[in-house]
């Protein structure tokens, strides 16, 4: 069954912004985009994506339902004049809290604050709780907008409340596009821009400083004293909310973002979507995904197939999966200054983009170290986290779902030489892998009285066309999990990795019903 999705926009700045924000009548969640990158060369293709409320409003579940968006003059005083519970709970909600900020209603517009905003944002939740009989609703923002929300979760409800969990029994989930989780940062000025910016308050930009932060990320009672020295403003604990509700998508195209003529994209660097560096946007210990995307515009993260693909199988997938890289053994030493990067690339069977992306040329790579004297030898090196939905499988000819979900995880290592902080060229050669294959994983979801269950295969040992494959005739990968409802197992790294990775290298699969 759907949940109500209430949606929460990103900064707008100075009163102009905001006065153009406020002329949507949906706060950009209807925007979408005509322009895609493609190819190793990243050129320019025509790609239509009708943006991710629309899609919301077209897709439909098993059932035949989809969302709706119900408006009828305003959106709240069409809730307010419903009885409860007669509202639908497929519906989407726009938190319109830049409303009160904007000069154009013919009043004075108040002094926009982060804290208001969130505890607004509490009162259209109870509001549509109500009004649609739901449980709990999913929250879905973007940049600045998931501080709205994280604001409501670890400040305003446990200031109201007593007991830092309870917005749980609100809240669903939370996915972010691109928020500054752990605020923003410039690359240029050795900090000094960082203090300018948090001393003058430009346009309320103050609000992604460390100090003003803390102001409205902590109960007001626990706020003596200034933020200690150790707290880092992306944290959140699972008391606070539980963490595997929270999805977190990270941009990692700068080149594309044009605010302020580029200017922006200068100053935080390269390593980033323009806007928020790629280290700063994300929660520790959540789900994410990497795409190339921008921090908003044309090839930006919201008004993208990329974005809305991962929003969807978040929300609404029925399964969890979870991939692990394990008894790694690199060649050489720690000592020997060859660094080792691991690419990663996630397809999914039926969907036209990349879901996740972590590579070199966009500065995200995973990294992969020898093992500390104190590790396991079982220590995992996390290379993904995603979901499926059953419900979303491709069909055959004949109308019939595929009996399998089909995901394709490409791996490439890559080893650099560096010396003192630089890289050595002597010996590379660009753009070209130490080790790079592709496993093919098939899972059958299970039925909730039968586990999942799983084939997994490298690319290279296929004898054909991958869309040839049926792995359904063969036993499926043994699952080493006893637990009730989840289904762990494991894939040999194929023979041609082992100088590099070692011979009992392998990937761990994990899939959990959700």
């Amino acid at each position: 069954m759907k949940l109500p999705i209430v949606y929460v926009r990103g900064f707008a700045g100075s009163t102009s912004g905001i006065n153009e924000a406020v002329d949507d009548p949906f706060y950009g969640f209807n925007l979408g985009a005509t322009h895609v990158r493609v190819g190793g060369d990243g050129e320019p293709h025509f790609y239509q994506f009708e943006s991710p409320m629309l899609r919301l409003l077209v897709d439909r579940d098993e059932d035949g339902e989809a969302y709706q968006i119900l408006v009828h003059g305003g959106q709240e005083a069409y809730l307010n004049s419903q009885d409860t519970g007669k509202v639908g709970k497929n519906t989407i909600w726009i938190h319109r809290f830049y409303d009160e900020s904007a000069s154009t209603f013919g009043k004075d517009p108040q002094k926009y604050r982060i804290e208001n905003a969130a505890a607004d944002l509490l009162r259209l939740v109870d509001l549509v709780l109500l009004k649609t009989g739901a449980d709990k609703v999913h929250l879905v923002a973007h940049s600045m907008g998931g501080l709205v929300c994280r604001s409501l979760i670890q400040r305003v409800v446990p200031g109201l409340t007593g007991r830092s969990n309870r917005a749980a029994d609100y809240i669903q989930s939370l996915f972010t596009y691109a928020t500054p989780h752990n605020g923003i940062e410039f690359a240029v000025g050795f900090g000094a821009l960082d203090k300018l910016r948090d001393v003058l308050d430009f346009e309320g930009a103050a609000i992604f400083g460390r100090d003003r932060m803390w102001e409205y990320l902590t109960p007001a009672g626990k706020q003596d004293g200034g933020p200690p020295d150790d707290w880092e403003p992306h944290a959140m604990t699972e008391e606070e909310f539980p963490l595997d509700r929270v999805f977190c998508l990270v941009g990692t195209d700068a080149a594309d973002y044009d605010s302020a003529h580029g200017l922006s994209a200068r100053a935080v660097g390269p390593q980033s979507d323009g806007l928020v560096q790629i280290d700063n946007a994300y929660v520790p210990d959540t789900p994410r995904a990497f795409v190339h995307r921008s921090h908003s515009g044309r090839y930006g993260v919201v008004n993208s197939e990329e974005g809305y693909q991962n929003l969807r199988r978040f929300l609404m997938g029925d399964l969890r999966v979870e991939v692990d890289l394990r008894r790694v053994r690199l060649p050489g030493s720690p000592d020997d200054d060859i660094v080792w990067q691991l690419e990663t690339q996630l397809s999914v069977r039926g969907v036209p983009v990349i879901m996740h992306e972590q590579s070199t040329a966009h500065y995200c790579p995973v990294q992969i170290e020898h093992p500390r004297p104190e590790d396991s030898a079982d220590r995992p090196v996390p290379l993904l986290t995603t979901f499926l939905s059953s419900r979303l499988r491709p069909v055959d000819e004949h109308g019939d779902p595929l009996p399998t979900l089909r995901h394709a995880l490409r791996l490439r290592l890559i080893s650099l030489r560096e010396k003192g902080g630089f890289f050595g060229f002597g010996d590379h050669l660009e753009q070209t892998a130490d080790f790079e294959d592709t496993l093919i994983v098939d899972i059958a979801p299970g039925d909730g009285t039968v586990n999942p269950k799983a084939w997994g295969t490298w690319n290279s040992q296929l004898p054909g066309a991958i869309r040839d494959y049926d792995p359904t005739g063969t036993p499926p990968i043994q699952d080493t999990d006893a637990a009730a409802g989840e289904w762990s197992g494991s894939v040999p790294m194929p023979p041609v990795s082992h100088r590099l990775l070692g011979d009992d290298a392998v990937l761990v699969i994990t899939v959990t019903p959700r």
